[in-house]
């Protein structure tokens, strides 16, 4: 880490380097330290950067090239999904249990070792970001117990996706579909998946340069969201939301 740029944790003024300088091994690796306070944290997205890192390491700011992006009018929904989402198996809800869900982000899943790059300090900082308005989640739940979802934040018409789970099979696929669905018609072109997993993949989700994501930010970060608080329209198809 001794050739990259080290943040000053107490100057959230400080600029990022431009993302062109990240480190194309590993994986785009810009910068080092820093804080996570609100003011970091947007300041971060709107340049096309985020941060993740292991316990115990320093704040790690990442900006990969290609950058991995979902479409929201080109999510894939597979006949086993929409058989799903036909039965009406799941209720969708947006911002109703934001810290529950970056709690299940954040436990151990299956056979992964111990440990999660959603550390408590991590989730303090974007239950933070949630109360601020920028961050939020949907939830899916079945016979009342919540049993998948997502987070992540959104700023002007761009949403960053962080991290999902899921409990129940296809819990987490039915919230992704609702929230492109939603943000669709509110004019958000694409969610931020920022690195290429299969899963993702296979929903639709493709990989774009990094010179074209941060045009894409130039032009719908300082785009006005969605007014007043953020709420799902009850006649999305397919799924069963409470009003």
């Amino acid at each position: 880490m001794s050739r990259l740029p080290w943040l000053d944790p107490y100057d959230d003024a400080q600029p990022f380097p431009n993302p062109e300088e990240a480190l194309e091994e590993p994986d785009g690796l810009l910068a080092v330290g820093g804080n996570l306070s609100p003011r970091r944290l947007l300041r971060a997205y709107r340049s096309g950067i985020f941060p993740w890192y292991s316990p115990g390491q320093p704040i790690l700011w990442w900006s990969p090239d290609p950058r991995t992006v979902l479409f929201t009018d080109r999510i894939k929904i597979s006949r086993s999904l929409r058989r799903t989402i036909n039965k009406g198996l799941f209720t969708v809800t947006l911002n109703q249990a934001f810290a529950q869900v970056i709690q299940q982000c954040g436990a151990p899943r299956g056979r992964q070792p111990p440990g999660t790059w959603i550390t408590p300090a991590v989730a303090r900082a974007y239950l933070r970001l949630h109360e601020l308005g920028y961050a939020h989640s949907l939830e899916t739940w079945h016979a009342g117990a919540l049993v998948g979802g997502l987070y992540g934040v959104a700023i002007g018409r761009v949403f960053y996706g962080e991290s999902m789970f899921s409990r129940m099979s296809d819990a987490s696929k039915v919230a992704l579909v609702v929230l492109c669905r939603q943000l669709e018609r509110w004019r958000f072109p694409f969610i931020d998946c920022q690195m290429h997993t299969r899963h993702l993949f296979s929903l639709g989700a493709e990989d774009i340069p990094r010179a074209l994501f941060l045009e894409l930010l130039r032009r719908f970060c300082y785009l006005p969201g969605p007014p007043g608080a953020w709420r799902l329209d009850p006649d999305l198809p397919g799924i069963s939301i409470p009003v």
